[in-house]
């Protein structure tokens, strides 16, 4: 079994909403209500990949995951902040649920900071999230310039795992 962890590219878009889909239709995973265009989904990636992180996980040459990097919030004093999204295909789960998935996070040094009751609205009830942090630098002064996201290489991840 060969698996592989890569920066996206545009021609995976099919295979990511192909896993996407589901958890807007099926979950609440996702608070969207309904799956966007092969092109909208496409654009999104594009302009997310041009500055942030975006991954996707692969096991014998098929895409069963991805995650990425967003905004946190669009105020310039949270530009050092950033949201993270994980996605996986069933093959790739294991029986996913609310708990394993902060168990995951927290095995990769991530804090539970509680919860956020009552945050979006889907399937007819409102919905708890869980917020979880991660520093992955420690303040001190000033922030330095951020790194673009081209600066970095499939190498450079392989480093992180």
């Amino acid at each position: 079994m060969q698996e592989k962890i890569r920066f996206v590219e545009l021609k995976d878009s099919t295979g990511i909403l192909n896993i996407y889909t589901p958890y807007i239709l099926d979950t609440t995973i996702s608070f969207e209500y309904e799956p966007p265009s092969l092109s909208e989904f496409t654009e999104r990636i594009s302009n997310i990949s041009s500055k942030y992180p975006y991954l996707v996980y692969e096991r014998n040459s098929k895409i069963l995951g991805f995650a990425y990097g967003s905004p946190y919030q669009e105020r310039i004093a949270y530009l050092y902040d950033a949201d993270l999204s994980i996605y996986l295909a069933p093959e790739a789960q294991n029986s996913g649920n609310n708990q394993r998935s902060i168990d995951f996070h927290a095995a990769f040094g991530f804090r539970n900071l509680g919860p956020h009751p009552k945050a979006g609205y889907k399937f007819d009830q409102w919905l708890d999230i869980i917020w979880m942090d991660k520093q992955l630098q420690q303040p001190d002064g000033s922030p330095r310039p951020l790194k673009p996201i081209s600066a970095f290489n499939n190498n450079d991840i392989l480093k992180l795992f």
